[in-house]
């Protein structure tokens, strides 16, 4: 029986070691069963049992991994999951903390990596394909800094193209910090790339492992950070049959690290052979070039004079130009003055006091014309108008009334043609050869009106 000088543990105090025990000394593990009490509160994770014949073990999967589950997670569905053991102090309840999930007989994590593959490349969240500069003068690494993958990448930098300037944005690549990470380290990239524009490219990186090692990579955040990066991103997680979603999400993609370094920077080894290439193409252009102007230059030689011989001939150009200057000159002239004397000719053809002249004489002879035959064409005027007013007094009815007949109209103006056509008491005119009559109609004896 124990004294009372020995010291007693506290609850809390023992259920902590407890789970220190179990966490380090059973670790993660895979523990497959039947799911039991499926609950899912509005935190988002989710609290179930997994049990068999003989026992039944507590788990909670966090909401972080929970929306990576495929599987709906029914009571009496059989499932392997993988996670850590540990113990939840305030109740003292042993627990499994559930890290994946897996149907059995079906990768969990593939489905949900496939089917989040889907959704983003739907969105256009792969469209991503702008030139990355080649070589980088600045290129930012995110990666682990103790990982292979950095070392790799040095390596094959310094081989290939030492000027490159390397900066290593230490990151996790691993575990549920990862992701995270990551897109807060691209986002702060960016914004320091208006500060400083010599760093023209990101290169995201990690060596192999197991898809649950590489999930970090898989992380929707991490693939839209990546498409929404204004510097260039290159990709290159795991092995060559590794494919992540950072890897369609980025501008290009390498294999491995090592790949993604020999297609970032070009070799300074083949760079060196085509230099001299080069050298020696130039050195022959050169010596042929030479030749050949000395070659122009012996010709040129060649053609040169003394130069009081040049003076000379040029002295004898000279006179023969004045002499043709004058003779031109001469014949300008003779034929200006001929030109000269001809327009005087005919602007003395065209005088306009001659012009006046003879336009007076045409205008004499037609007045006398029209003098002369005005009055015949009055004569035969006055003859035809008599002739045309005797045809016309023929047939004037005027002429009619002076013979003693009379045109009666009545008050409106129409004729009377008929005794019918008038009544007792209407008044009439009658229209004689030279003046008019009123008249008034009188009733008729014979009818006794």
């Amino acid at each position: 029986m124990p004294s009372a000088d020995d010291t007693a543990l506290s609850v809390s105090e023992l259920n902590r070691r407890a789970r220190q025990a179990l966490e380090q000394d059973v670790g993660d593990v895979w523990v497959e069963g039947e799911l039991s009490g499926v609950t899912r509160p509005a935190s988002g994770h989710v609290y179930f049992t997994l049990k068999d014949e003989r026992a039944q073990l507590r788990c909670a999967l966090f909401r972080t991994r929970a929306r990576f589950v495929a599987a709906p997670m029914r009571d009496g569905d059989r499932v392997r999951v993988r996670g850590r053991v540990s113990l939840f102090e305030p109740r003292g309840d042993y627990q499994l903390l559930v890290e994946a999930v897996q149907a059995t007989g079906e990768g969990e994590l593939l489905a949900a990596y496939e089917r989040l593959k889907a959704r983003l490349d739907a969105e256009g969240v792969f469209a991503n394909a702008r030139p990355l500069p080649y070589p980088p003068r600045h290129l930012l690494a995110l990666t682990s800094p103790t990982g292979a993958a950095i070392r790799d990448v040095l390596a094959v930098l310094a081989t290939r193209w030492p000027l490159t300037r390397v900066t290593l944005i230490p990151v996790p690549v691993q575990g549920r910090e990862a992701a995270p990470a990551m897109i807060a380290a691209l986002g702060m990239l960016n914004r320091q790339a208006t500060l400083d524009p010599a760093r023209d490219a990101i290169l995201v990186t990690r060596g192999g492992g197991s898809l649950e090692d590489l999930w970090a990579f898989n992380d929707e955040h991490l693939a839209r950070a990546i498409f929404h990066s204004r510097l260039p991103v290159m990709s290159a997680v795991g092995h060559e049959v590794d494919t992540t979603l950072a890897d369609f999400a980025a501008d290009r993609r390498a294999p491995t690290p090592s790949a993604a370094a020999e297609q970032l920077v070009p070799d300074q080894r083949d760079l060196a052979q085509r230099l001299k290439g080069l050298e020696e193409r130039l050195l022959r252009a050169q010596r042929a070039r030479l030749d050949t102007e000395a070659q122009r230059l012996d010709h040129l030689h060649a053609r040169l004079r003394h130069p009081g011989e040049v003076l000379s001939f040029r002295r004898h150009q000279l006179e023969q130009l004045e002499k043709r200057l004058h003779r031109a000159m001469q014949a300008r002239r003779e034929a200006a003055r001929r030109r000269s004397d001809e327009l005087q000719h005919r602007l003395s053809r065209h005088s306009p006091a001659r012009r006046l002249e003879q336009e007076t004489r045409r205008l004499t002879l037609a007045r006398q014309r029209l003098y002369q035959a005005m009055p015949r064409e009055l004569t035969h005027h006055r003859e035809r108008l008599s002739a045309i007013a005797r045809e016309l007094q023929a047939v004037s009815p005027l002429a009619v009334l002076s013979r003693g007949y009379a045109i009666l109209e009545n008050d409106a103006g129409r004729v009377v043609r008929h005794a019918a056509d008038t009544r007792p008491g209407e008044r009439l005119s009658a229209r004689l050869g030279e003046d008019r009559l009123s008249l008034e109609v009188l009733p008729s004896e014979d009818t006794g009106d």
